[in-house]
């Protein structure tokens, strides 16, 4: 079979669509539910048969195409019928900056969605800040390719901290020229926050949960008029495992949501915030693609080499909530030694975008510095001076200390870096250390634990 058949259903009025794919494949016959493209929302669905998978492979015919339209827009990817798949980051009607969410479970594709993100931001002249919560394993090719690029959730604290302080020096600046809206690059260029793995810094129990998410919140909220915007990848099975669901449901709502393979209880909970158009139904994305069929144990074995579906899911804020789309198959097909050389191509040759000089100021030393750790930590939240002696009025002594502007200050980090405290444990010791080893004396010498990623990035600046 080469044509390709639509059916268009309509159920009594009232009535919902409801479906199981594989019982409807089973149905008409179809040995590969991949080869079916379910739209259903309330009474209505439309159902297309392929004669294959249609989005078997889906290749970017250049990277230049990365590169944002005149509205904003970069093509990520295409949906089943082979309509193009746009991400919005810059509404230029409105001057606004946007506010995107990818969520998917572990192996759907988040990290090389992320990268084609990253890469069109790199190509579209957007400043990015990148926090890596994976200690850099997600995206390695980034490092070079944006402005500032960090492994720890103390360098995404100070991220955060130092976009929060952009974001009010531009606000500041705007008013003083009777701006009210944001012009790109006229003459500040957009500013994304790009949170890969995000769910490890808004998780419960995660240490700066509540700060990360006052300021995701106040970013998401103030910085759209003002060319800052905020991107979070991350996997979670509900919503109130990322900072709680009220900061979530806003984004959600008024931003850009992309849904790769999901949990059951986060389906639940979009369709019950209302945060999916009423009867909205979505077809679950497998592991794997093809057709799988019962072997006998008198037949020989054969092996499951069916395709994943990395990177299939839904564009639940696009004109087609319901049509499943695929992001573009990038990199290498086969895991490389090094860095991806598909991937470092995917970001071009050309510099990246720097936020602009007449912000430094209140950006401070851990953006100027390109800190990450305990240092950017430090630089974005000095400890308080020592309170000055007063004397009262009864004659007594007291202690004033003045209050902080902005969000309440989190509990201030050991005053030693990760760089001193590595540099400790080297010169106690007797020999070479590898980094593994350097890690577990580092982790003994009782201050904060860290991960082995923050002693790599330690070691490389102490080199």
């Amino acid at each position: 079979m080469s044509r390709i058949y639509e059916l268009t259903l309509e159920a009594p009025p009232g009535d919902l669509i409801a479906y199981d794919p594989v019982r409807l494949a089973d149905a008409m016959r179809i040995d590969d539910p991949s080869r079916l493209a379910i739209e259903a929302m309330g009474s209505q669905a439309l159902v297309t048969i392929y004669p294959t998978d249609p989005l078997a492979d889906v290749r970017l015919p250049d990277p230049g195409f990365l590169e944002m339209d005149e509205r904003g827009r970069i093509w990520i990817g295409r949906y089943h019928n082979g309509r193009k798949v746009y991400v919005q980051l810059y509404d230029p009607k409105s001057g606004s900056a946007q506010r995107l969410l990818l969520f998917g479970t572990t192996g759907a594709g988040k990290s090389t969605l992320g990268q084609i993100l990253l890469a069109a931001m790199k190509r579209s002249g957007i400043a990015t800040f990148y926090g890596d919560l994976k200690e850099g394993q997600s995206a390695p090719e980034a490092r070079g390719n944006v402005d500032w690029a960090v492994y720890s959730q103390e360098g995404v604290m100070a991220q955060l901290h130092t976009a929060w302080c952009v974001m009010r020096e531009r606000a500041a600046r705007y008013a003083a020229a009777g701006r009210s809206k944001f012009l790109r690059d006229r003459p500040d260029p957009l500013l994304y926050v790009v949170i890969d793995e995000a769910n490890r810094l808004l998780e419960k129990g995660a240490p700066y949960r509540d700060l990360a998410t006052f300021y995701i919140k106040d970013i998401g909220r103030t910085g759209r008029s003002l060319g800052v915007g905020i991107a979070l990848l991350a996997q979670a099975g509900h919503l109130d495992e990322l900072g709680g669901s009220d900061t979530m449901r806003a984004m959600l709502k008024e931003g850009e949501v992309l849904l790769l393979r999901w949990t059951s209880s986060m389906m639940q909970q979009l369709v019950a915030d209302g945060l999916m158009p009423t009867g909205q139904k979505l077809a679950p994305i497998p592991k794997k693609a093809g057709a799988t069929r019962l072997v006998s144990q008198f037949e020989a074995e054969a092996d499951d080499d069916r395709p994943g579906t990395q990177g299939t899911g839904y564009h639940l804020s696009g004109p087609y909530p319901g049509a499943k789309m695929r992001a573009f198959n990038v990199g290498s097909k086969t895991p490389t030694e090094g860095l991806d050389p598909e991937m470092l191509a995917l970001y071009g040759d050309g510099p990246h975008e720097s936020l602009e000089k007449s912000s430094w100021g209140a950006a401070g030393e851990a953006y100027i510095e390109r800190l990450d750790g305990d240092s950017a930590y430090n630089a974005a939240f000095p400890p308080p001076p020592e309170p000055e002696d007063d004397e009262g009025r009864d004659g007594r002594r007291s202690r004033r200390r003045s209050t902080p502007a902005g969000p309440a200050r989190p509990q201030a980090a050991p005053r030693l870096t990760i760089a001193d405290r590595v540099q400790a444990a080297l010169e106690a010791a007797d020999e070479d250390l590898d980094a593994h080893t350097l890690l577990e004396a580092v982790n003994a010498d009782g201050g904060r634990p860290v991960k082995l990623g923050s002693i790599r990035n330690a070691l490389s600046n102490l080199r």
